[in-house]
């Protein structure tokens, strides 16, 4: 997992770096507003590399490093040699693209500002359910294995329903959309990613009844 490892220690050096300098914290935070008015879409990008504390660094991060190397491997076994790279692509653009969700609609909204690279990170979880739809994930707190599909949609009806409410600070939005991305872009490359996401639905599903 070579990239998953970089990215991770990518994400983590700047958002340590960006806790005890709030310029640069200021300077590269998700800022739709500024993105608009001044032409800083850099911001799209770099505040895919910043978190709020400790928790919130290390919650992403562990999820990106347990879902990362499942899709990684997939890229490099379907594209040898340029998959790593293919990988990176895939995480970068699934920031911005989690990014553009808020962007739209808090582009004339100054005090909105977004970080963290949930939506990223939400799309390498989308991807491994895309790959492997019946792999056991669990709530934290909760030692019940669910299978990714049902957490997926589960997932996704919650993000919507808190996007609407608002209210908690957190980016629903990006969650949603980074997610959406996530499971279309292997399809792009791979259209029979889908059949065969759909027939493992159906032979778990005549496993439980069966």
């Amino acid at each position: 997992m070579p990239i998953t490892y970089l990215i991770i220690g990518v994400t983590g050096a700047i958002s340590l770096w960006a806790f005890n300098n709030p310029a640069l914290f200021e300077r590269l935070k998700h800022w739709p507003y500024a993105e608009a008015q001044r032409g800083e879409y850099h911001r799209l990008l770099t505040g895919g590399f910043l978190h709020a504390d400790y928790v919130h660094l290390l919650f992403n991060m562990i999820t990106l490093y347990f879902f990362g190397g499942l899709v990684e491997n997939w890229f490099d076994a379907l594209f040898p040699g340029v998959g790593p790279l293919l990988y990176l692509a895939f995480y970068l653009m699934a920031i911005v693209a989690a990014s553009l969700a808020t962007y739209y609609r808090y582009q004339r909204t100054p005090y909105f500002a977004s970080i963290g690279a949930s939506g990223a990170t939400s799309a390498v979880l989308f991807a491994a359910i895309l790959l492997a739809p019946t792999l056991s994930l669990y709530l934290m707190f909760i030692p019940i294995p669910i299978p990714g599909v049902v957490f997926g949609i589960f997932y996704l009806w919650y993000s919507s329903h808190a996007a609407r409410r608002g209210g908690d600070g957190i980016d629903h939005l990006a969650h949603f959309y980074g997610a959406v991305f996530g499971f279309i872009f292997p399809i792009v490359f791979k259209p029979e990613l889908l059949p065969r996401f759909f027939q493992q639905i159906e032979a778990w599903l005549s496993g439980l009844l069966g």
